[in-house]
């Protein structure tokens, strides 16, 4: 049986790295795409030039910070490549990215939709707290599932240099 008691490091890689990823998912699609909230929309609408400004430059301080994850992430990737008796497998970095996809949509939709009210999901909706919700709950699905996928590539990979 393989010692895969090391995969901490690429564990923790692939969740700063899901982090980040996340993020840009968020800020890309929801923010900048679908144009359906902004960092302060709820709390400042963007309904002139000057308040979609002001939401502009708090959505660039978000996209600073998710990037600052991701670069994070791929540091803890390159010292996790670096260390010959931390087990490489795709699939438990793929489902820590998961992982921490999840953690990300779950404290960033705790946080800023639900306890500080910076935005909601879908802010021209009549009832905000479903898709919400649905935001949260796609958290805790990305966050079972990326754990559930690291728990079966438990046996995956052995340390670089022993025989697999």
């Amino acid at each position: 049986m393989t010692n895969t008691s090391r995969r901490g490091p690429l564990i923790s890689a692939g969740i700063f790295l899901g982090i980040g990823l996340g993020g840009f998912v968020d800020g890309i699609v929801f923010h900048q795409i679908l144009q359906v909230h902004n960092m302060l929309s709820n709390r400042i609408p963007p309904s002139d030039l000057v308040s979609v400004k002001i939401n502009m430059t708090w959505d660039g301080y978000f996209h600073a910070g998710v990037w600052a994850m991701t670069v994070f992430g791929l540091l803890r990737l390159f010292r996790a490549g670096q260390q010959r008796d931390v087990p490489w497998s795709g699939r438990t970095l793929l489902g820590a990215m998961i992982a921490g996809w999840g953690l990300f949509n779950l404290v960033e939709g705790t946080i800023n939709h639900q306890i500080l009210g910076l935005h909601h999901v879908v802010e021209s909706a009549s009832n905000k707290l479903p898709p919400d919700l649905a935001f949260l709950a796609s958290g805790v699905i990305f966050l079972l599932g990326g754990s559930a996928l690291i728990r079966a590539a438990s046996h995956d990979a052995a340390p670089r240099g022993e025989a697999r």
